[in-house]
């Protein structure tokens, strides 16, 4: 079938367009785009399209890339169709965002295209990846250790608000309004590079040469020029399978979100633009599959902008949600932080306000304490639980498995008269582990990375001489430890 019917046969398949749209098409003179473009300007009798050139030069590539402009704004007037071309400091930005050069690109090309098709009331964006581009781009997903989400690779239709860009911290120009109904499309996915070479030579259209597709010390590159080649040898239509499994896995993708979106209703309690909660018993009857897909659903959405969540982070949160105890913490990409509470659990930045369901303090005040007995914390439903014994009851193995917002003390370190206070300037204890080494309390918080909102409201536990015995709910003071001279032990635990 010839390359014009093939891409015709796909916009129908995939519905990329409709009749009288207009569509914004990238063209960065490359033989892709420029095949593209040839392509669609071939089927505008048929799809009643009007087409908007937009060329964005990177100045990366100095008088080669203002040549690559050139010829785009001129073969633009030839072909009778209207151009946007613009330039963007690319490194600069990449600098600014602390970004590589790869990626600070991608984002600066998809804000420019956004605010093209927002000034010209468009809401198409055509861009040229080709079916040897979605290989590698699910190989590169794949060596990075992305989920299902990432190794079924690019989709024919994709909305703009799901390409994970700061738009905002993009524009280079107007504000771009209505991203959200922006949707790129991409009728080339299933044409190899071959083809589209094969098919500009045949239409004598001479493409620009970009001679960085060569700098292999870019990951693409690698991929394209060495790794894919190599595999090869392996199995000569290594592309296709490659391709065939992105086909299954986004297949196999879609069912798990059907089913991620109806656990989500079971098992998120409160969801808001800083934190999303979760109820605990919910989740853990989960299956795993939506255990890791809830966990990476909560960070997609409080982080729009991250590509790639990294399997790692995803299995250790899964791992201490499983057997975790009230107050244990996970860190997660970009600031987030995962926090067990009592019978809940909240992915949310490190400076969330909201402070979660954790026997906290919510006064300055000290608190006396009952010992032995029950104290309740104010304007708290939970209640810390004194009992003492002699040290012959308390086993190595009780000690051991304390943790969290449980405790075993010295009862003579401790004394009959303790409080529990918030942290005051210059606060000092010696935290177990430590070999007797004193450290400002402020210091130990944000080497345990509790988050700087909660740290106010962790109790400290003072004996009747004002020394910190125990940081609640993270670590006991090396001076009022169970020893093997200790006659009598406190028992201390935080319940609800």
């Amino acid at each position: 079938m010839a390359l014009v019917a093939r891409v015709r046969e796909a916009i129908e398949r995939h519905c990329l367009v409709v009749a009288g749209d207009t569509v914004v098409v990238g063209v960065s003179g490359g033989p892709d785009s420029l095949c593209l473009l040839h392509v669609l300007r071939e089927l505008l009798p048929d799809l009643s399209l009007n087409l908007h050139v937009a060329h964005l030069n990177h100045q990366m590539r100095g008088v080669d890339a203002d040549a690559d402009a050139d010829f785009v704004a001129k073969l633009s007037i030839d072909w009778g169709l209207q151009a946007t071309i613009e330039s963007a400091d690319v490194p600069a930005l990449a600098s600014t965002h602390k970004l590589a050069l790869e990626e600070a690109s991608r984002r600066a090309r998809y804000a420019f295209l956004a605010q093209v098709a927002g000034r010209i009331g468009a809401r198409t964006i055509a861009v040229a990846h080709n079916a040897d581009d979605q290989t590698e781009t699910v190989l590169m997903h794949w060596l990075r250790g992305s989920g299902l989400a990432g190794l079924r690779g690019m989709q024919p239709s994709t909305p703009m608000g799901d390409l994970r860009i700061e738009i905002g911290d993009w524009r280079l120009g107007s504000p771009i309004s209505n991203l959200q109904s922006l949707v790129l499309i991409r009728p080339l996915l299933d044409i190899p590079r071959a083809d589209i070479e094969v098919y500009c030579a045949r239409h004598n259209l001479q493409p620009r040469f970009d001679r960085s597709n060569l700098d292999t010390t870019y990951f693409r590159n690698r991929l394209r020029h060495e790794l894919l080649p190599y595999l090869e040898t392996y199995n000569v239509n290594i592309r296709e399978v490659v391709r065939r499994s992105a086909s299954v896995v986004a297949a196999d993708y879609e069912l798990l979100r059907e089913q991620l979106e109806m656990a989500w209703g079971q098992v998120v309690c409160n969801e808001s633009g800083g934190a999303v909660t979760f109820d605990l018993v919910s989740w853990r009857a989960l299956p795993l599959a939506l255990k890791r897909s809830t966990i990476r659903e909560a960070i997609r959405r409080l982080r729009r902008a991250l590509r790639n969540i990294d399997f790692v982070h995803v299995e250790n949160a899964v791992e201490i949600l499983t057997r975790g105890e009230t107050g244990a913490q996970v860190t997660l990409p970009k600031g987030l932080m995962l926090t067990i509470g009592y019978d809940t659990f909240t992915v949310a930045g490190e400076d969330f306000g909201d402070l979660p369901d954790l026997p906290l303090l919510m006064t300055e005040h000290p608190v006396t304490i009952t010992v032995p007995g029950r104290t309740r914390l104010p304007e708290s439903a939970w209640v810390l639980k004194i009992d003492l014994f002699p040290r012959s009851r308390v086993s190595d193995e009780d000690l051991a498995a304390a943790k969290g917002w449980e405790a075993y003390l010295d009862a003579t370190a401790v004394g009959l008269s303790p409080s529990l206070r918030p942290r005051r300037p210059g606060d000092r204890f010696c935290p177990l582990g430590m070999g007797g080494q004193s450290k400002r309390v402020n210091e130990f918080m944000i080497n345990e990375k509790i988050p700087a909102s909660w740290r106010d409201h962790i109790p400290l536990m003072v004996n009747e001489h004002g020394q910190i015995v125990w940081v609640c709910g993270q670590r006991v003071d090396d001076r009022a430890r169970v020893t093997t001279d200790t006659q009598r032990v406190m028992r201390l635990r935080f319940v609800s």
